[in-house]
């Protein structure tokens, strides 16, 4: 109904990689983390780090079907951390620039995003400014041909690996719109990162605490306007919101199919667990809830084709998806029993991983608000 053969030939690709460049490695790469380099370079090989860029930058200029089957199918790795590291470089870092860069940061930074050449990462998170983006304290003074940026970012995901940060800062002016969106090169003289975070989970991918003391950002490192970087960020948190979706649906049905498994093989007096009416039901009611959230993103995915305003419902899913797989991975974690507390079972990864989805990116209050808003209540 939504996907052709082209796009089933391009899925198979996907997932021919993540099964064998991928999953492979996981266990290795939550000890010691992904190489984004190396892995960022085959991917872009392939074009898979820009289906939906224009061809002039490397994309593949494709639509949001393409980008979706992208998404399930890394959906389907073996943990978070290296779907959410890979959904900073397609769908966190470069949205912006492709939509309000430069022809010269596009050629610079985009292109070799879409290429691998470079690892980006996005910086808009503070100490004392998480879901208020409002009240970052980053700030960017214009000088002669330069910005001045002084700050501290932190939870920046890829931020020990990247070559360049797509960073909010405060440039002065009134209201919302007092804030440049600049591409920081990490080279540049006063930038360091602090330290690499010691999360709950995601722990394949990096995450980084970083400081800027007096960093001379180029003028024409500036993305659009100084003054409407607020505006191209929140546009920009549309594209990683969804984001989140398509691989959440992967996610959950393969936890259900782990339990599943696990629970035909699982005898307890007498009788596997499977035949247990109560863990059927529930397992029932999460294939349900999941096939809703699937049906919210095609929707979604429609409206973004027809170029209508999808804010609503990129916000319902992103509520959905991070208390559903939160319940999943608990629930699904609970049907192991004491295996799934064992960090040799896959399950209790998954665990660790999905939490954050119901904090990073907008927490569910934030998504709350946003549809009260809508709503106008």
């Amino acid at each position: 109904m939504y996907f052709n053969e082209t796009h089933e030939a391009f899925r198979a690709s996907v997932k021919r990689f993540v099964d064998r460049e991928i999953n492979p490695n996981m266990d290795e790469w939550e000890e010691k983390t992904v190489p984004l380099h190396d892995l960022f370079k085959k991917m872009g090989d392939l074009g898979f780090l820009g289906i939906r860029y224009d061809r002039k930058y490397g994309g593949q200029g494709l639509d949001y079907w393409y980008e979706t089957v992208l998404l399930e199918e890394i959906g389907h790795i073996r943990g978070m951390g290296v779907p959410t590291a890979i959904a900073v470089q397609t769908n966190m870092a470069t949205p912006a620039i492709a939509a309000f860069g430069s022809e010269y940061l596009k050629e610079s930074y985009l292109k070799p995003a879409i290429t691998g050449d470079m690892v980006s990462a996005i910086a808009v998170t503070e100490p004392d400014a998480g879901s208020d983006v409002f009240a970052i304290q980053t700030k960017a003074v214009k000088k002669d041909g330069y910005y001045l940026l002084n700050g501290s970012k932190t939870f920046i995901t890829n931020g020990t690996q990247a070559d360049f940060l797509t960073l909010l800062a405060r440039t002065g002016g009134e209201g919302y719109h007092s804030f440049g969106l600049f591409i920081v090169p990490t080279d540049l003289e006063g930038f360091h990162v602090n330290k690499k975070l010691d999360k709950v989970g995601l722990r394949s991918s990096d995450t980084a605490e970083l400081f800027f003391e007096d960093v001379k950002v180029p003028e024409e490192n500036l993305i659009g306007d100084d003054r409407e970087g607020f505006i191209y960020q929140m546009q920009q948190f549309q594209h990683e919101r969804f984001a989140t979706l398509p691989g959440t649906c992967a996610a959950v049905q393969d936890m259900i199919d782990m339990t599943v498994d696990y629970l035909r093989q699982r005898v307890v007096f007498g009788k596997p667990l499977i035949t247990k009416q109560v863990l059927r039901h529930r397992l029932a009611g999460w294939v349900t809830r999941n096939e809703a959230l699937k049906q919210l993103t095609y929707h979604i995915v429609r409206k973004k084709m027809e170029g209508q305003d999808a804010t609503k419902e990129v916000s319902m899913g992103k509520l959905l998806a991070g208390q559903l797989i939160s319940e999943v991975a608990t629930g699904c974690l609970q049907m192991f029993g004491g295996m799934g507390f064992m960090n040799e079972t896959l399950i209790s990864r998954y665990f660790r991983d999905t939490r954050i989805l119901s904090i990073g990116g907008g927490a569910d209050e934030v998504m709350l608000e946003i549809i009260a808003r809508i709503e106008g209540f």
